[in-house]
């Protein structure tokens, strides 16, 4: 079962989690309720993947700048300040989609701020973790944010999804803002974490600095790439709507269990990650796992059954979250801490920009040609981007954990 030492042995990490999910389950509000509200407007999968591909460019932009500000300044002063300017995006898309009759030019516009701003908190709060907790604590760390993330991934989508049909899409977005305060207090309640001396400020020199890092270092890169090829290719979320009015024939409650199916698989893998640690070919396994969620994806498309539709979904975040912990530790225990929070700031960009390019290539293909067309391709394409990266980087299927990694930390 999951390692809960971290939580028992850190009272940072501590109040860094019980932020963390707060917010996680109030930002699914707003992953649910922008594809529904832009859906309902124009009745088009592919706005739905423009919208998304709209937040991309500034949750890039966000990442690398917040990655360059976190390895110089109190990573903690930064996840109070973007999680307050976040609780006012989500307060004007509510605002938006109750008094401006959901004008979808402002959609747009207030979407990529906040994205931007979500962009700039995450660095510093990944490179936190190994500052506050000890190394041997540090896999069952990162495990635990993914039972975060997937908690929050099955009871946000599923409550933002009655809660829409029930009591529209306004109060869904006002959840959201309500939640990021929890990060607010956990903030002020947090001691400063500091960065470790030696990084350089930022700027556009710092930024490059970390690309330079990265450049040198294979394996990193590999598990960048592995993380793409599945999220750009093998994440259909812009298509959910489609596939609910079109394939399913079911109303936004029962959209909602779509969006939070990956959530219950992973989550069920990231309470039963406490075997991880034994694993020691971890490039072998992130491969193995990706290829698995490609070939749920394709048989989810192939199905016109709801239940064998959320079955497949679940058993792809299933072996999502075995991949994000491993790929998680194989970053954590490669970065020097002055270079972490710019590497966390490509990470990000990585995990939460490969889903936004995911749904503009889900959705233009699916304009093209067909929605199954474009669920079952991308599943495929998935499978040959990880075969390909094998041939491409035998170096990173040949990874192993190193037997004794050293890891610099302060509780």
């Amino acid at each position: 079962m999951i390692d809960t030492r971290p939580l028992r042995h850190s009272r940072q990490f501590r109040l860094l989690s019980i932020g963390f999910a707060i917010s996680t389950i109030g930002s699914q509000f707003t992953v649910v309720a922008i594809p529904i509200q832009v859906y309902a407007t124009t009745h088009s999968s592919l706005q739905v993947g423009l919208i998304s591909f709209a937040q991309l460019i500034p949750l890039i932009c966000g990442s690398l700048i917040g990655g360059a500000i976190g390895d110089h300044r109190d990573r903690r002063q930064i996840m109070l300040e973007a999680a307050s300017a976040a609780t006012v995006f989500s307060g004007l898309l509510a605002l938006n989609a109750w008094a401006w009759s959901s004008n979808l030019f402002v959609l747009y516009v207030i979407a990529a701020l906040a994205a931007f701003v979500a962009g700039l908190s995450g660095p510093s709060r990944t490179a936190s973790v190994p500052k506050i907790v000890d190394a041997e604590h540090l896999t069952g760390a990162l495990a635990f944010n993914q039972v975060i993330l997937q908690f929050g991934g099955i009871i946000g989508p599923a409550l933002a999804g009655v809660l829409i049909a029930t009591a529209g899409i306004p109060l869904a977005y006002a959840i959201d803002a309500v939640s990021f305060v929890a990060v607010v207090v956990a903030s002020l309640l947090m001691e400063p974490v500091p960065p470790s001396p030696g990084a350089m400020k930022p700027g556009l020199k710092s930024i490059a600095e970390g690309f330079s890092f990265l450049r040198a270092k294979p394996i990193l890169q590999s598990v960048y790439l592995v993380d793409l090829s599945a999220m750009v290719f093998g994440l259909p979320r812009a298509l959910f709507p489609a596939m609910a009015a079109t394939v399913y024939r079911v109303g936004p409650s029962l959209l909602g269990l779509l969006y939070a199916a990956p959530g219950i698989g992973a989550f069920l893998g990231a309470i039963t990650t406490g075997w991880l640690h034994r694993v020691t070919r971890r490039g072998r396994a992130i491969s193995l796992a990706v290829a698995l969620w490609g070939g749920a994806i394709v048989v989810f498309g192939l199905s016109d059954s709801y239940v064998v539709g959320i079955v497949c979904l679940a058993l792809a975040g299933w072996a999502d979250v075995l991949s994000a912990v491993l790929r998680n530790t194989v970053l954590q225990t490669s970065i020097p801490d002055h270079f972490r929070s710019r590497l966390s700031a490509i990470q990000i960009a990585v995990v939460q920009g490969g889903p936004k390019l995911g749904d503009l290539e889900s959705g233009a293909v699916a304009a093209a040609t067909s929605t199954l067309t474009s669920v079952v391709s991308g599943g495929l394409l998935c499978i040959v981007g990880v075969a390909a990266l094998a041939l491409w980087r035998p170096e990173f299927w040949a990874e192993r954990a190193p037997e004794a990694p050293s890891h610099e930390s302060t509780n």
